[in-house]
């Protein structure tokens, strides 16, 4: 018959090589306060001990890949002489490309003084310590949580917690080769290369910007504005004039839009017209409460709706969300129209109800410690 394909055993060196790349866990259902938590793990393993590191990211941006990296190294106090990933997009340029890194993670590599290897196209396996090391990882997170009797957890933080003390665990068995390994990697920088990609960019007219293929709004006092965008690989800050004025949540894949009803409210209430027909209407729903109070007040005041509704948002910016959010819960409980007005009266009564309480002094009598002074220390 044909012969058939051999793997090749590579013998490892210390200190010479690591290994990164990104895995998907969704497969494992994690979840955060019951809602599904759907996210990737950057994964970082030195190839001589196995020694592996990682974190909890959303993409295979450069600056996902920037931030795990520069992670991993200052945890495990150095950096190897080589870094191997398979044909990322956010390191390695296609194939016309003359240079074969692009520019971004040239900078990181010789920021740390490392080489950069990349694997042949449809070579994975030679990124194959890394790739074993995920499904190690995944099959251990696995078993972890069926021991715990339980996927969910209270919040993101206590899940990281989870997956670093489980990795710490995996690790506990090669130290001996770790310590062989530290003494042979390379001296960090006096300090980590910012992973932010800076973008300079003019706010619309709809008082929206562009970053990455998805739309977010901004205060409209920056309409004609040009403005800095320092992009990381969670979230977006926003410099106008040297100063940061807000920060974003980064969206997550492309033709997505963040339209913070804040931003734009008090114009709305000029314009309630333009509500009915807004390309990102269903962003400024809050949550579905204010959708369901949307749909009501429509369906009775077809002509003057979307105007009722509009003032129940704007009531947000003075008021909170969730007072406001709670109001509108009882009223629709109770059959009341959910119209401005009525969330208004209710929260006059509710502050009504708000019984403040002053602490009363009772006055000293300094006798008492006349008495005690005069009849002397027992």
């Amino acid at each position: 018959g044909p012969s058939k394909e051999i793997y090749f055993p590579q013998k490892h060196y210390p200190g010479i090589l690591g290994e990164s790349d990104f895995t998907y866990m969704n497969s494992l259902k994690i979840t955060i306060r019951k809602e599904l938590f759907n996210h990737m793990f950057y994964h970082f393993v030195l190839t001589y001990s196995n020694w592996e590191t990682g974190n909890v990211c959303f993409s295979e941006s450069y600056e996902s890949l920037s931030e795990g990296m520069q992670m991993a190294f200052w945890k495990i106090g150095g950096a190897p002489a080589q870094h191997r990933t398979d044909r990322l997009s956010a390191a390695v340029n296609k194939d016309c490309n003359r240079e074969e890194f692009t520019v971004r993670y040239n900078t990181l590599l010789r920021h740390y003084d490392v080489t950069g290897i990349s694997n042949n196209p449809n070579s994975g396996n030679e990124n194959g310590d890394v790739e074993q090391s995920h499904n190690g990882f995944k099959n251990a997170m696995d078993q972890a949580l069926m021991m715990r009797g339980s996927r969910d957890f209270e919040s993101r933080q206590e899940y990281e917690l989870f997956a670093a003390n489980l990795m710490a665990k995996r690790n506990s068995g090669r130290e001996q080769k770790f310590k062989e390994e530290v003494s042979m990697l390379k001296r960090l920088p006096a300090y980590k290369l910012s992973d932010k990609k800076i973008i300079i960019l003019k706010v619309g007219k709809s008082s929206t910007i562009n970053v990455f293929r998805n739309t977010y709004s901004v205060n409209s006092r920056l309409i004609g504005e040009q403005i800095e965008v320092r992009a990381s690989s969670e979230y977006l800050e926003v410099w106008y004039g040297q100063k940061l004025i807000e920060t974003l949540p980064r969206l997550r894949g492309e033709a997505k839009s963040a339209i913070n009803y804040r931003h734009i409210v008090d114009w709305l209430m000029r314009k309630p017209g333009a509500f009915e027909n807004y390309k990102h209407r269903d962003d400024l729903f809050p949550t579905t409460t204010f959708r369901i109070t949307y749909d009501l007040l429509k369906e009775k005041y077809p002509e003057s709706g979307n105007k009722k509704y509009i003032a129940i948002l704007n009531l947000t910016t003075k008021e909170t969300e969730n007072d406001v959010e709670r109001i509108l819960k009882l009223l629709l409980e109770q059959n009341i129209e959910p119209l401005h007005e009525n969330v208004v009266k209710r929260m006059l009564v509710h502050d009504a109800k708000t019984v403040r309480i002053d602490p009363v002094i009772s006055e000293v009598k300094l006798s008492a410690y006349d008495c005690m002074l005069s009849c002397g220390s027992v």
